[in-house]
């Protein structure tokens, strides 16, 4: 198949370009670069399957393609409140052109949505029907929100116009190729350890999250998108669920850091927990994640250890 990849030379994108061509796929990667590295793909640029377009996905795109992939979108908080209105577009002009050629194409189109559609859970863990706990003008509602609409959107533009839809909902993922600035909780606890400069835990450190290693996640994604029992919307994630102190502590451990734990105050709507129920993803893609947290964390260490 010929499979655009929004957004394909960020972190999550450049595994799945990766994983495409590997399956023998032809793959266009857009990006504008704006957190994604021309670094990340670098080894493709040569493939004659692979075609690497600078553009951003706020205006409108032609191709012709089998599948879509949407994963164009700032998805840290330093990054995407940077510009909080151009992040909401990225979101929702993103869905819409990407819904508008994936119905004059006749492509499938797969949104990559996230877990922080849930906002400040409730529920525990969160199954897709549990609507969400959202903070409609907060700072990080530009993300959150953006992703609701976007996901408002695949629905619509398949009820009105039977676009052939897949969402999933990403839950915290990490692995080699993150950005070593973006402000999230593994690569800052790996990169301040690598530093030897203090790990910063915000709050008491008994916030929960669940890590899912990259490959596993990329996995979840090609089996959505290549199965025709559901469209969505998915969770996949690690139900393994750690405290902020744990994730340190095997930080430390596994890099045999000096660094010590440091603790600041919370930020505002940050979710006090966070873990998916994969019930669906077990059911119609016989999914679920395969990696320990700690064989995850040592790749991700190796990776750091070229950059940091």
């Amino acid at each position: 198949m010929r499979i655009l990849v929004t957004g394909g030379a960020g972190f999550l994108g450049s595994h799945l370009c990766d994983r495409l061509l590997k399956d023998g796929h032809e793959v266009i990667c857009l990006d504008n670069f704006f957190t994604g590295a021309k670094a990340n793909i670098a080894h493709h640029l040569g493939n004659p399957a692979f075609e690497l377009v600078r553009h951003d996905v706020i205006d409108p795109f032609k191709f012709e393609v089998d599948q879509i992939y949407n994963l164009a979108c700032p998805a840290s908080p330093p990054h995407y409140q940077y510009n909080p209105i151009k992040t909401t577009k990225t979101s929702v002009m993103g869905a819409i052109n990407c819904l508008g050629l994936a119905k004059r194409v006749k492509a499938r189109a797969f949104q990559a949505s996230t877990s922080e559609v849930y906002g400040d859970p409730s529920v525990h863990p969160q199954p897709e029907s549990y609507w969400g706990n959202v903070n409609p003008i907060g700072r990080r509602s530009c993300y959150d929100e953006g992703k609701r609409v976007a996901e408002t959107l695949f629905f619509d533009y398949h009820r009105e116009n039977k676009v052939d839809i897949r969402i999933v909902r990403i839950f915290n993922t990490y692995g080699p190729r993150m950005h070593p600035n973006d402000g999230r909780v593994v690569s800052n606890f790996i990169v301040q350890a690598l530093k030897g400069e203090d790990l910063t835990i915000y709050g008491d450190g008994k916030q929960t999250r669940s890590f899912c290693y990259v490959d596993d996640l990329i996995e979840g994604f090609v089996r959505l998108m290549n199965q025709t029992e559901t469209v969505g919307p998915v969770n996949i994630g690690n139900p393994g669920e750690f405290t902020m102190l744990e994730l340190a502590e095997q930080v430390l451990q596994l890099t045999k850091s000096k660094s010590k734990i440091v603790h600041k105050p919370l930020p505002a709507d940050d979710p006090k927990q966070r873990r998916p129920d994969i019930t669906l993803a077990k059911k119609h893609l016989k999914w679920e994640p395969t990696i320990p947290l700690a064989e995850g964390l040592q790749k991700t260490i190796a990776y750091f250890k070229t950059k940091v």
